[in-house]
């Protein structure tokens, strides 16, 4: 096919816009709409093979519908769309915490944290988990930037307290009416405590893994937050992100790295101010 006949094609398609525009229309936001949460998703898991392969194919059907007389337009969605459904297929959980992030906005009263204030907060959480830890108190704390679903907050009591060490170690007393469930930490308070939260289901997980990490481990593949959890029967402390055991035996460098990285938009938001 030479550049005479792929002018032709051009301006057939645009004489047939007249008839077929919204067909051209529709087809072009599925397919942007598409593309859009492939790279997303491939991106936020940083499988730049896959982001190489994606863009390959997207390209190579762009060519191939402008120089081929033979292939017609639905045939490139039919791949670009079989494309996607293995990428989707093969990355399932992350989609879900893509789509909640994108549905769920963030609220405009927010607690907001000063660079002032954010080591005293650190040093505060940091002194809890590791009390709790030498006593064997189980305990579940999840850093949310609002992006929970509304359900799992009304599953437990709004506290919207400043946090404390001796808040956080009163709400997982063994004896308190709160201990069992997760704490929502949002910002500079203590949102909410007794939440209960979705558990994780897979049959690979170890049978010693308690119900406090199975519930880490399905609200962070669900939703972009970090949990830290502290094992009831060992005291082990486990930060727990992205559906995954980021670490486990954390100590106190390792709680005040994630927690500097949860405060992190806070500080760079007030640095510009």
């Amino acid at each position: 096919m030479d550049w005479q006949d792929f002018v032709k094609k051009v301006q057939a398609f645009w004489n047939g816009f007249a008839t077929n525009g919204v067909s051209y229309v529709m087809e072009f936001i599925f397919f942007a709409v598409l593309f859009y949460y492939v790279f997303k998703v491939l991106q936020s898991n940083k499988n730049y093979k896959f982001i190489v392969i994606f863009l390959v194919s997207v390209v190579w059907c762009g060519f191939a519908f402008a120089f081929s007389k033979n292939i017609e337009s639905q045939f490139l969605l039919i791949v670009i769309i079989m494309l996607s459904v293995l990428i989707f297929t093969m990355y399932n959980t992350e989609i879900k915490r893509v789509l909640l992030d994108n549905m769920i906005k963030a609220k405009s009263d927010r607690p907001k944290v000063s660079a002032s204030g954010v080591d005293a907060i650190i040093d505060e959480m940091v002194r809890a988990l590791q009390n709790m830890s030498k006593n064997n108190i189980g305990a579940l704390i999840v850093l949310s930037n609002e992006n929970l679903p509304e359900n799992i907050i009304e599953s437990g009591t709004v506290v919207n307290a400043e946090i404390s060490a001796q808040m956080i170690e009163t709400v997982f007393y063994p004896k308190a009416p709160l201990h069992d469930g997760a704490m929502i930490v949002e910002g500079s308070k203590i949102y909410a405590a007794g939440c209960f939260l979705p558990l994780a289901q897979s049959d690979n997980l170890p049978k010693e893994m308690g119900s406090r990490h199975r519930a880490a481990l399905g609200v962070t593949s669900v939703a972009s937050v970090t949990a830290l959890v502290v094992s009831e029967e060992t005291g082990i402390i486990s930060i727990v992100k992205n559906g995954a055991i980021k670490k486990k035996y954390a100590d106190a460098a390792d709680l005040k790295n994630a927690l500097s990285d949860y405060y992190w938009d806070d500080l760079a938001a007030e640095a510009k101010e």
